[in-house]
């Protein structure tokens, strides 16, 4: 399973770390995998292309990625967690999606 935690603060999202592997099919042949892949690349892309200056952190297995909160960088941030629901609505017990207050 995926796991998908963002954090926030009075509604207002400032990051995420995800990890995990939604087990839909082999890695590199999983398409919910690849959905969720592909939205946290594109988020991260324009966080920093819109001058957000995103911290991000790559291990094995797990990216994190963190923003100075405010309202225009959690929209990014929101349309992700908004992504990631769909992909759990279409492939069920895939994502786990938390919210973590700080």
């Amino acid at each position: 399973m995926i796991r998908a935690r963002f954090y926030g603060s009075n509604g207002v999202l400032s990051g995420f770390e995800l990890s995990g592997h939604a087990g839909l099919a082999e890695s590199g042949s999983d398409v919910a995998c690849a959905a969720v892949s592909s939205a946290v690349q594109l988020t991260v892309n324009l966080l920093d292309e819109f001058g957000f200056s995103p911290e991000v952190e790559v291990g094995d297995n797990i990216i994190r990625c963190k923003v100075k909160a405010g309202d225009k960088s959690s929209r990014f941030l929101d349309r992700l967690k908004e992504h990631f629901e769909a992909v759990l609505e279409e492939y069920p017990d895939t994502i786990n999606i938390t919210i973590s207050e700080v």
